[in-house]
């Protein structure tokens, strides 16, 4: 089996929370292959400014993270902070190097449509930096999956250069 690995979780709050909660329940609490992390409703203040929120979602939350799993729900894509989290975690900083990137389809997400993933996640499945799986709670199977985004970050660069979410969106699309 692959090596045991730290993993930022990034996700739809409000929607998902009880995916995220499993996901840790099943993969950290009873197979322990994972260590997760993620940022919490009120950890972070609102009214700082956007940079500063940007910079302590990496310095804090994504530092020690190998990679970093995107729970995807029907309303996910639409989450600035979904973006700039995918975003902190896949550029290196002076602190950290970046993290392997994945996606995780939730069973509550409709069809597959690439306008309804998060985009920066999308760009990265286009240029092979990112994969997109459908929910498993194997752990095997997710291990492998961790393990391989892990390899990938330093073989593949990523593709950051979409401008990041200045708020969140409300279209039924983003393309």
């Amino acid at each position: 089996m692959s090596s045991r690995h730290n993993v930022f979780v990034s996700y739809h709050h409000k929607n998902d929370e009880d995916y995220k909660l499993e996901f840790e329940r099943i993969f950290s609490d009873i197979y322990d292959v994972l260590e997760t992390k993620a940022v919490s409703d009120g950890d972070i203040d609102p009214y700082l400014k956007t940079e500063t929120i940007r910079q302590k979602i990496r310095d804090e939350f994504i530092r020690d993270a190998s990679v970093t799993i995107v729970l995807i729900g029907s309303e996910t894509w639409k989450r600035k902070h979904v973006d700039w989290e995918i975003s902190s975690s896949i550029r290196s900083t002076r602190l950290n190097s970046r993290t392997g990137l994945l996606g995780i389809i939730l069973p509550t997400y409709p069809k597959y449509s690439k306008g309804t993933i998060p985009p920066r996640l999308q760009d990265n499945i286009d240029c092979k930096f990112a994969k997109i799986y459908n929910w498993s709670d194997d752990p095997s199977l997710v291990q492998s999956w961790i393990h391989e985004a892990f390899l990938r970050r330093k073989r593949i660069n990523p593709d950051n250069s979409r401008d990041m979410f200045a708020k969140n969106r409300s279209d039924s699309s983003w393309c």
